[in-house]
């Protein structure tokens, strides 16, 4: 795709009646898959949470990380409004307890990338079919460190199907500068991630602020958005939500010991929706932009011609 400054005034800049905040057009049904023997399909390498539309077509597909701790599920409010614009969401679930390090992580999900071209179309609703030249991998939190390290190749894992776009949602490689978790993503040399396809970062403001004197920052400096934005190159993206939290777009009502803790760990807020709104419709406007050749809507999201649900500061490597 062209350069997106460069195409702004051409006929394929002519911005979307949609809007990309709003839920979209598609209705959109959410599933879960275990990761155990299917009668006549092959199960997925982990548990899977689908948010796919019901109407009948042929869909790109993304691949959402989930953050530190937190089950697939507390995003299914985020997947579905993507899902809703035309996308076939994929959550799964790497884990139920971990430590430091996310090898394990990088090598589930792409052992989840690899059975895609097999086994994702047998668990679809009737004549919903997945594009898979179309693929974007995303993540929030550590879920975001692993979709970058994955998309870089760490621990030399490579998988079947190419990635066309990468999304972190506050990435975070660990609890400071120097304090990595293993494998170390940041090298803190600018625009040294080593990328061919477009990328964009979603930042919270409130995610390096403590909650309190007891907990450190979620998403501290030095290992946050602003880290992951500084090392990618050419075509790059990056909005931060000034006045919102690490954990803001979860769904309004996590659920269980973990959903509770999520309201008590981070600097939030006033509430989830409106960060949600935000991080669903801009994912949905950059996954337009490159992978549907449609860059309306993230040119009118850069340029201020949409109204915003959050305070945003921008900034792009173009």
């Amino acid at each position: 795709m062209k350069n997106l400054a460069e195409t702004q005034q051409s006929d394929m800049c002519s911005y979307s009646s949609t809007n990309v905040f709003d839920t979209g057009k598609y209705t959109t049904d959410l599933e879960r898959i275990e990761s155990e023997s299917h009668a006549q399909n092959i199960p997925p390498p982990k548990s899977l949470l689908i948010a796919t539309p019901l109407e009948a077509g042929e869909f790109p597909v993304m691949l959402f990380l989930h953050g530190y701790l937190l089950w697939n599920s507390f995003y299914s409010q985020l997947i579905q409004h993507i899902a809703s614009h035309g996308f076939i969401v994929i959550a799964p679930q790497l884990y139920t307890v971990a430590g430091p390090d996310t090898c394990g992580e990088i090598h589930s999900a792409a052992a989840i990338t690899n059975w895609l071209p097999e086994g994702l179309c047998k668990f679809l609703p009737p004549k919903v079919r997945p594009n898979l030249s179309k693929l974007a991998l995303g993540g929030h939190s550590r879920g975001g460190k692993t979709a970058f390290a994955l998309a870089l190749r760490k621990l030399n894992i490579t998988t079947s199907i190419k990635f066309s776009a990468l999304i972190g949602v506050d990435p975070v490689d660990g609890m400071d500068k120097g304090k990595q978790t293993p494998p170390p993503v940041l090298t803190y040399v600018p625009h040294s991630f080593d990328l061919d396809m477009a990328v964009m970062v979603i930042g919270s403001g409130l995610g390096e602020v403590k909650r309190n004197p007891l907990f450190p920052p979620c998403a501290p400096k030095g290992v946050n958005h602003e880290d992951f934005f500084s090392e990618c190159k050419k075509p790059a993206w990056c909005f931060v939500a000034k006045d919102y939290g690490h954990l803001d777009m979860l769904d309004d009502d996590t659920k269980g010991i973990r959903g509770k803790a999520t309201y008590c760990l981070c600097k939030n807020g006033e509430s989830r929706k409106p960060m949600r709104m935000f991080v669903g419709g801009v994912i949905v406007a950059f996954l337009k932009a490159y992978l549907c050749d449609d860059n309306g809507d993230l040119l009118a999201i850069r340029d201020r011609h949409v109204s915003l649900p959050v305070e945003v500061k921008f900034d792009s490597v173009m």
